[in-house]
């Protein structure tokens, strides 16, 4: 097969066109140093990232939009749009003084005007993530052209961890207002005011940015362009990198049983890095609304049953580590004193007979998104047997597993999420009672319902004080545990394959997902 793929790729140098239709001078063009080939995977549905927040859609689109804050691998904020900024002693108020001289690829001035249309306009109607983060700002206010203040309501801890690219993207005022958002031709050819600008798409093949002229970082970006390959099947992406035309292979586009081949490959490498921000985190949904599931010696044996380790060892090839409860440990205010479950079939099947457990027949949802999630369910299943329970797999398509969780209509279900960093943002949204709602994949999907963790994830979000913080979200880590609400898997650690002639292209812990406007090629 990779001869195949590789035969093709010779015929298409040939006659002077890659696979993806973008003629080759082009890959050795680029004034600035060259051109980066990435893949996207898969193709994202729209760049606007005011209105598209997906994974793939971040990944192409943060190099076009731009927020007023990045955050280093410790998720601390650094500068963007945003020069530096003030917090009161309450913690309610929030000045920002913008980057003067900063422009649209327009060429329109930004100012304090694109910010308060961005955040209180814009977002609020099509980003429902963000729209969460700012139901605690009170109001949004220019205070001359270059400051911006955001009064709270009430304090919000973890207030300066949203305003990233995608968390809250700046989009241009005199291009939306007044419009239907949705419909806006500029979605189509996104503007904003990154490295990078849009250039074309060809559906099915690549999207192609070019360097901004007039970006307002001193020598940058340092490419001349951007190409993101659509490359739909993993082996293809895999030969491709393998073949020398993809430079860049975002986590998780390739089987994992490939990442470790293709990395040792010459001038080839991977790194982990640049996920601090997100922290991926995986578990089992389980559905606490129904027996035998709403016993919690029941989801206690889950955890006993589970081989954690083999799931990172064999499924993950060593890029995930065994998950110790519901924070990941990049997330703020984890802590690893909390209670433990080794692995033990005598432990689990003890706690399934103290459970009532009769032999009903359990549903397992695997996650449909490759080879890497079906060997984690196949795992999953060979250890709840082996503990004494019956399992039936219910594998269905993207759609079908999200429709499934939507609906509740599942017993078991794998998933992963991402914690960006802080509890108050990435973690309570799964386990207060608030955001049990049908019609997502994403919130409180088990149904678990704790008034005391409800009240510890508030007063966590309110509280100022770092030290006071800690203290509530061990308290509320240890109830979890305690609950089990749901089966914590492992952490990922998504691989990034690259081209050892590309430099710098992770400059933060967003990665990927930021912009590669300090990357160069050698």
């Amino acid at each position: 097969m990779q001869r195949r793929n590789l035969i093709k790729l010779g015929a298409a140098a040939a006659t002077g066109i890659t696979l993806a239709g973008v003629p080759l001078h082009l890959l050795a063009a680029g004034k600035r140093g060259g051109v980066i080939n990435a893949v996207v995977q898969p193709e994202p549905p729209g760049l606007m990232l005011g209105i598209t927040q997906n994974g793939p859609a971040a990944l192409v689109a943060s190099n076009i939009y731009e927020g007023l804050l990045r955050y280093d691998d410790k998720i601390n904020p650094m500068p963007a749009l945003a020069t530096s900024w003030t917090v009161n002693k309450e913690g309610t108020v929030f000045t920002f003084k913008l980057k003067p001289g900063v422009t649209w690829h327009d060429g329109k001035p930004f100012t304090s005007a694109d910010v308060v249309f961005s955040a209180d306009v814009f977002l609020r109607k099509t980003h429902a993530r963000l729209r969460n983060n700012l139901a605690a700002v009170e109001s949004i206010k220019a205070i001359d052209p270059l400051t911006v203040e955001f009064k709270l309501k009430y304090p919000f801890a973890p207030f300066l961890y949203i305003f990233d690219a995608a968390g809250m993207p700046m989009v241009p005022k005199h291009i939306y207002d007044g419009t239907d958002f949705l419909t806006n031709p500029a979605n189509a050819k996104p503007i904003g005011t990154g490295p990078f600008q849009f250039k074309e798409w060809v559906k099915g093949s690549y999207i192609h940015l070019v360097a901004n002229d007039k970006y307002h970082v001193k020598d940058q970006p340092m490419v001349e362009s951007v190409y993101f390959h659509v490359i739909p099947d993993a082996g293809a992406r895999a030969a491709a990198f393998e073949s020398g035309k993809i430079d860049l292979v975002p986590g998780g586009a390739v089987e994992y049983f490939d990442v470790q081949r293709l990395a040792k490959l010459p001038g080839c490498a991977v790194t982990t890095k640049g996920w601090e921000f997100f922290a991926p985190q995986s578990w089992i949904w389980v559905n606490n609304r129904k027996a035998p599931m709403n016993n919690v010696k029941f989801r206690q044996a889950l955890m006993h049953a589970i081989d954690r380790e083999a799931l990172c060892k064999v499924a993950w090839q060593g890029f995930a580590k065994p998950a110790t409860g519901p924070f990941n440990s990049s997330v703020k205010f984890y802590s690893a004193d909390v209670p433990k479950y080794p692995r033990s079939i005598d432990t689990a099947k003890k706690l399934l007979t103290e459970a009532g457990y009769k032999g009903e027949t359990i549903r397992l949802l695997p996650i449909p998104y490759g080879e890497t999630w079906n060997r984690s369910a196949e795992i999953v299943r060979q250890n709840l047997l082996q503990a004494g329970l019956k399992i039936e797999m219910s594998a269905t398509d993207v759609a079908g597993w999200n429709q499934k969780l939507n609906d509740w209509d599942y017993d078991l279900a794998f998933t992963f999420l991402y914690q960006y960093g802080d509890p108050a943002l990435g973690v309570a949204r799964n386990y207060t009672s608030g955001n049990i709602a049908k019609g997502s994949p994403f919130n409180n999907v088990e149904g678990y319902e704790n008034p005391k963790v409800d009240a510890l994830f508030d007063s966590g979000a309110k509280e100022v004080d770092p030290e006071k913080r800690k203290a509530i979200y061990l308290e509320v880590q240890k109830i979890l545990l305690e609950d089990v609400p749901v089966a914590w898997l492992y952490e990922i650690n998504f691989p990034t394959l690259y081209r050892t002639k590309v430099k710098d292209f992770i400059s933060s812990g967003v990665g990927l997902n930021d912009s590669l406007g300090g990357a160069s090629v050698s």
